[in-house]
């Protein structure tokens, strides 16, 4: 097959990827072909580049432009497969997947560690008279080349890049056992007690996905099963605040904090085998631990600046925690809760929802007739039509996509100019799409090489509750924020009007600023306006009750001690793994968690809890020594709403002009400048963290 055959058909490198075409097969025959291209390309960039520097004829075009765009080239191909080993997963493709992810690690590092190229970037970054911008950008590439062993020995270099591979391997396994573990486990319930309290919507999920796993065809019988007990999230969280049967929560709660930890699907070794690989790998840079490393691009730079913050939010969490943990057993042993011991870890959301309609006269699940997943985009994009001056407009049949539930979307501009696009894949599939939600670039804005602006394209991907036979995906209110999350994410990618490729959307941003826009509009769930007019009931049109809203906003603090507590848990348990780990001396990851339980959560792990062998933040994800990173941009974000706030969020006018100038700063700079110059040309001021300690209710 010719290379212009492969560029054309399958491995183009530009535009959208024909999704159909990528099978396992055709990858694993034409990838590595594309791959031999790539290598043949950077062989003349380090030709070319040689040249330059004996002419002394180094500047931004001859050296960034090919640079760029040899990167883009491995980055779209492999960006495609990555992203349909995420949501489209299958036995051949992950072998697949796991063959070729070498080849890509070790011809990043072949990039990483040419001497030419950072010659070339040194004296470009010496030499020329750039503008802040451009010199971000170099200041990136060239400590981005030093963490990729650039200034190592050859010995050193050669571990290194071993310890790449290795890692690379890791990861992939680590998320390859989440998922196999999380579809391994299920109960086949016959019995009507065992479904006891359970809502209608979550009945039909649970048959459907019993007469799929059992092959039954006809109707489906919600009322009499069979029901499929499961470890996706729609299932287990439902199952968990609703379910009467304590035995099938304890049952289910221990299969699901303790997946990846056994049998095939183990991933207690491979965690310390992560961790001391990461350990070796940032000694050889010169860095004392992963975190050191790993905070040396990040907004908080050191650890002290971490570990100041987390503590700042854990002492009133931990002190509300243990508030509202007693406040919740009071209320189990008064209505019911006969057991002599406090609340396990299987009782704690059954109860919290039962105190929650007490207290607050809300059932969560009542309201999600009012949050169709249509009606919520509607309202999503009225409010960044208003905020933004944008305009969000459904393609169907525009472009090609993986799965015939995934949604494309188009965005223009105030003068009705398309500036970019969006693929939405809103639900669940437990066999095929790893759990979580997550926003990830198709394409990056730039310009092509005959000259056209290329506009931006995201993928946003979430998990929520799919349609039933009869009823719209309807949604919970934490599923509505999770999509303004995502959509956040999105508006950074695709409102930048960055022109230099390196800087545009969500690159060149810091790591623990690049939650900021999508914190920002989760905000926007809250604000009475905005909700309302998303909130309608899929049969009537009926909207939301203004006390609803008010139950929502009341629900916000609620049990916010314990959530927040568990978030701090995570981030200290990050941070510590990968900064510390020698002064806790024999201990393993998970006898290290255990110690930091003691003062950041109000009940102490069980036996069976391995949460750290399905923490895929850390272990498969970009979040190693920076899970910390959510609350460090809740402060950010917080803070940036209290703008609008104080403004007034029934002024139309200043809330546009407030809107206006967050879309200008915040989601048009992208990481053209540090995200506090940006923070401060938006508020003003520097951050202040009273906003978020007022949301939390602490």
């Amino acid at each position: 097959m010719t290379e212009d055959v492969i560029n054309k058909v399958l491995f183009k490198c530009e535009g959208l990827p024909v999704f159909n075409q990528f099978t396992p097969e055709r990858i694993e025959k034409e990838f590595p072909v594309l791959l031999e291209k790539l290598e043949l390309d950077f062989n003349d960039i380090e030709t070319k580049f040689s040249s330059l520097i004996i002419n002394k004829n180094v500047d931004w075009e001859n050296v960034m432009n090919p640079l760029n765009k040899i990167n883009e080239e491995l980055r779209w191909s492999w960006g495609v497969i990555s992203h349909l080993n995420s949501v489209n997963n299958s036995e051949k493709l992950r072998d697949v997947y796991a063959k070729l992810l070498p080849n890509v690690i070790n011809l990043g590092n072949k990039f990483g560690q040419s001497k030419i190229i950072y010659k070339a970037l040194k004296i470009l970054r010496e030499t020329n008279n750039l503008d802040l911008t451009r010199n971000r950008i170099l200041d990136k590439e060239i400590i981005d080349m030093e963490h990729s062993g650039i200034s190592l020995n050859e010995s050193d270099q050669k571990e290194y890049n071993s310890i790449s591979e290795r890692l690379g391997e890791l990861s992939t396994k680590f998320s390859n056992n989440v998922l196999d573990a999380t579809n391994k486990w299920f109960l086949i319930l016959e019995n009507k007690d065992q479904i006891k309290g359970l809502p209608e919507r979550v009945l039909e999920l649970m048959a459907l996905s019993a007469q799929r796993h059992l092959k039954k065809e006809g109707n489906i019988d919600f009322k009499n099963g069979p029901w499929k007990l499961s470890l996706d999230i729609p299932t287990y969280t439902a199952f968990m605040s609703y379910s009467e049967d304590r035995s099938l929560r304890e049952t289910l709660y221990k299969a699901f904090v303790s997946r990846a930890s056994n049998g095939n699907e183990n991933n207690n070794q491979i965690i310390e085998e992560i961790l001391t690989l990461r350990t070796k790998q940032s000694k050889l840079l010169g860095y004392k631990s992963w975190a050191d490393l790993s905070l040396s691009t990040k907004m908080a730079h050191k650890i002290d600046n971490v570990e100041k913050l987390l503590e700042e939010l854990r002492a009133p969490s931990y002190k509300a925690a243990e508030l509202e943990l007693k406040n919740l057993n009071s209320f189990a042993h008064k209505n019911g809760f006969n057991n002599d011991n406090q609340l396990k870890p299987w009782d704690i959301s059954y109860w919290s929802e039962l105190l929650r309609k007490e207290k607050l006269n809300l059932d969560q699940e009542s309201l999600r007739p009012w949050f169709p997943l249509e009606d919520v985009l509607k309202g999503l994009f009225s409010l960044c039509e208003k905020l933004f001056e944008i305009k969000v407009v459904e393609a169907k049949g525009e472009a090609p996509v993986w799965n015939e539930d995934v949604l494309f979307f188009n965005i223009f501009n105030d003068s009705n100019k398309k500036i970019a696009s969006f693929y939405l894949d809103p639900f669940s599939r437990p066999e095929s799409k790893r759990g979580g939600a997550w926003m990830d670039e198709c394409l990056n804005r730039n310009i092509d090489s005959e000259g056209t602006q290329i506009v931006p394209v995201a993928y946003l991907v979430c998990n929520q509750t799919p349609p039933s036979k009869n009823k719209p995906s309807l949604m919970s209110f934490e599923e509505v924020q999770t999509l303004f999350h995502e959509f956040g994410h999105g508006l950074q990618h695709m409102l930048t009007t960055i022109e230099l490729p390196q800087a545009a959307g969500i690159n060149n941003v810091e790591w623990d600023a690049v939650e900021l826009p999508s914190q920002f509009m989760e905000n926007w769930c809250f604000d009475k306006k905005t909700l309302l007019n998303i909130a309608k009931h899929y049969e009537t049109g009926e909207k939301l009750r203004e006390e609803d809203y008010m139950k929502l906003c009341a629900n916000r603090t609620f049990n916010c001690g314990m959530s927040t507590l568990r978030q701090l848990h995570f981030a200290i348990t990050d941070l510590r793994l990968h900064s510390n780990l020698s002064s806790y001396q024999e201990l393993n990851s998970d006898e290290i968690r255990r110690d930091i339980a003691s003062n950041t959560t109000i009940l102490p792990p069980i036996d069976e809890d391995k949460f750290l062998c399905c923490f895929s933040h850390i272990f498969a994800g970009g979040y190693s020594a920076g899970y910390y990173s959510y609350k460090w941009a809740e402060v950010l974000s917080a803070d940036a709403f209290s703008m609008f706030e104080e403004a007034g969020l029934e002024n139309d006018k200043k809330i546009k002009d407030i809107g206006k100038k967050f879309k200008e700063t915040v989601l048009s700079l992208g990481g053209s400048l540090p995200p506090l110059e940006i923070f401060k040309l938006f508020r003003g001021r520097e951050p202040k963290t009273d906003p978020l300690i007022r949301h939390l209710g602490l």
